[in-house]
């Protein structure tokens, strides 16, 4: 059960990600993360730098995806350009 563990918050809100965790995530000094709460739940997730690849690839999904409903060059302007009007 090297994934669970306790731990405790501080009196300034501090939390102590524990050692097993932080080793098996390879989590370091500085690691971001975007925290979501809701009733009793609290997560964590990091935020890293996407590997070029993996970020190709995510862009290929949305061009495909993107062409497979239609979806034109002109229409993303638009919608760009409505949003900053509402500003």
């Amino acid at each position: 059960m090297d994934d669970i563990a306790t731990t405790k918050l501080s009196s300034k809100g501090q939390v102590v990600i524990p050692e097993n965790i932080r080793k098996k995530l390879k989590l370091k000094p500085g690691t971001r993360f975007i925290v979501i709460g809701e009733n009793d739940v609290i997560i964590l997730k990091n935020i890293y730098r996407p590997i070029m690849d993996e970020f190709e690839e995510l862009i290929f999904k949305a061009r495909k995806s993107a062409k497979e409903s239609g979806l034109k060059s002109k229409d993303i302007k638009d919608a760009i350009a409505k949003v900053r009007n509402k500003r």
